[in-house]
């Protein structure tokens, strides 16, 4: 099982693919296993680093207030592990608001940016439903089994297309997620840095060039968060999967793993 000490902490990653390195950085609560459906795309022409975020999977989970710089440094930790300076980054949803920051603080170590259904955080961005913010963070869904907590997150990522055609991944989300529950607290822990975001008045300062993607149906981070973002970055580019949720990275796959990795390749 390989680890590293990144942060003070001991992180689990892989490495799959060959090629330039691709990190890529899951969203909130998730762990580095729910790449599955777009992974194999990516790893056909990079050398992909999947890793569990502090708090999640097979990571160390201290429950401490998570930070930007604690969330970043994991990842600057883990890079200088494995002999990595630079390397284009990929972050959804929390992962892309981790990738924001990792750009800002550390512009060396990210060649291009690609942020999927993320945001910016703060004021000026577009808030979550309140139906969507009672998902997040209800804390009655720790009365609910792993299994019935997983099952219940299926409908909030992916359109009812995709869960109808593909029980297999409905399947497989469920057994990923089952296997490495993330704790309650550790929900906390990660939600802490979540609202302490706010990246608005810095993202003129991100150098790497950045694609900005999101499903036009995203329930959890509302899409309009994705043009603020393209509209902030200098000569961002923005992509909207028009059926697809805030789970694009699965039920458009193909097409955004095929918009990813032409970007990178430019």
């Amino acid at each position: 099982m390989p680890t590293v000490k990144a942060g003070g902490i001991s992180l689990y990653y892989e490495a799959h693919g060959e090629g330039e390195p691709l990190l890529l950085i899951m969203g909130y609560g998730s762990n580095s296993g729910h790449w599955f459906v777009i992974l194999p795309r990516l790893a056909s022409r990079f050398n992909v680093i999947i890793f569990d975020n502090r708090g999640t999977g097979r990571s160390d989970k201290p429950d401490i207030p998570y930070t930007a710089e604690m969330m970043t440094g994991d990842i600057t930790g883990l890079l200088d592990a494995i002999g990595i300076g630079a390397a284009h980054v990929f972050g959804v949803s929390m992962g892309g608001m981790i990738a924001q920051e990792l750009a800002l603080r550390h512009p060396g170590r990210v060649k291009k940016l690609v942020l999927g259904c993320t945001s910016c955080g703060g004021p000026r961005a577009i808030r979550s439903s309140p139906e969507a913010a009672a998902f997040l963070f209800n804390p009655e869904r720790a009365r609910l089994s792993e299994e019935e907590k997983a099952l219940s997150t299926v409908p909030w990522l992916w359109n009812e297309d995709f869960i109808a055609k593909h029980p297999e991944a409905v399947r497989r989300y469920v057994t990923t997620t089952t296997q490495y529950p993330t704790p309650l607290y550790a929900y906390t822990c990660q939600a802490n840095f979540i609202l302490s975001l706010d990246t608005y008045d810095r993202l003129p300062q991100i150098k790497a060039p950045a694609l900005v993607m999101c499903g036009a149906r995203d329930r959890l981070i509302p899409p309009e968060n994705s043009g603020i973002l393209a509209s902030r970055i200098p000569g961002a580019e923005l992509v909207i999967f028009e059926k697809a949720g805030h789970g694009f990275i699965s039920d458009t796959a193909d097409e955004a793993g095929d918009k990813i990795i032409r970007f990178l390749q430019r």
